[in-house]
């Protein structure tokens, strides 16, 4: 067992270390970029936005992707680019990207542990409560305040941020009308939110919901993806939409770039 969790705990500080961060070669798009201060994290977070060209000429409300690790430094620019590209392909509808830059990663994407080698990964960790009722009490109204947007909106992550995208889904479903998960770190708390699956869809809500997730070849993560997929067949849940892409082929740091367009197309014409 002690073994065990030395090499878990070395993937995991390999893993959360690694947000997938944007490829200096990812050209930054057009953006505006704001500062909102958070009383429930209780410090300012800078908040990028890209909206489409269409945004400018129509005057139609869009539909929104909120994306934790969202700095320019991170994942915003390649998903805002992939975003363009869909939409100019009519691929997609238009959609605004509003990426929630880190300040500490670690901590706001993570739910409560009791595994002590999961604490080991940061100083704190277990914040994903406060993060959320931040996006929900303070992000997505200031949104909705500065932009024109429809009541549909979305969040999207990979890793660290998959899980939070996995947890929200199961702990606060009525949050967002779709959830997209790459490679979702589904091994926090020995696995916690998979072995609590049927409880949490016992409360799920009659309102329609989306996701879509994958799993790679991470020994670590794989096989609770694969469990998820399983839970979520023997569910049938009516009200929820779902489609589990297993991509045995990806790395856990080729599979966001690698499945990102078929993630969000097929996601995006399902909603």
């Amino acid at each position: 067992m002690n073994h065990f969790y030395t090499v878990l705990l070395t993937a995991i500080l390999f893993l959360t270390s690694c947000s997938n961060a944007s490829q200096p070669n990812d050209p930054i798009p057009e953006h505006e970029t704001l500062t909102i201060h958070s009383i429930h994290l209780n410090e300012e977070r800078t908040i990028n936005v890209w909206t489409p060209e269409s945004y400018k000429t129509s005057p139609d409300s869009l539909i929104v992707l909120y994306m934790p690790d969202g700095g320019i430094q991170e994942d915003f620019p390649h998903i805002a680019n992939t975003l363009n590209d869909l939409i100019q392909s009519n691929q997609i509808p238009p959609v605004i990207l509003v990426g929630i830059e880190n300040t500490q990663r670690r901590k706001d994407l993570s739910g409560p542990t009791q595994i002590e080698k999961d604490k080991e990964i940061a100083p704190v960790v277990g914040g994903s409560a406060q993060f959320r009722d931040f996006i929900i009490d303070e992000l997505i109204p200031e949104i909705n305040q500065r932009f024109r947007t429809t009541n549909k909106k979305g969040i999207i992550g990979e890793s660290l941020a998959g899980l939070f995208v996995t947890e929200t889904l199961l702990l606060k479903p009525e949050t967002f009308d779709f959830y997209i998960a790459f490679d979702p770190s589904l091994w926090w708390n020995d696995h916690y939110l998979v072995k609590t699956a049927h409880e949490h869809f016992d409360q799920f809500p009659d309102s329609p919901k989306v996701f879509w997730f994958a799993g790679s070849n991470a020994e670590d993560i794989s096989p609770y993806t694969k469990e998820l997929a399983n839970i979520l067949k023997t569910e049938n849940k009516t009200q929820l939409n779902w489609m589990y892409s297993d991509e045995p082929k990806e790395k856990h740091n080729t599979i966001f770039r690698a499945a990102k367009e078929k993630a969000i197309t097929w996601t995006l014409n399902n909603i």
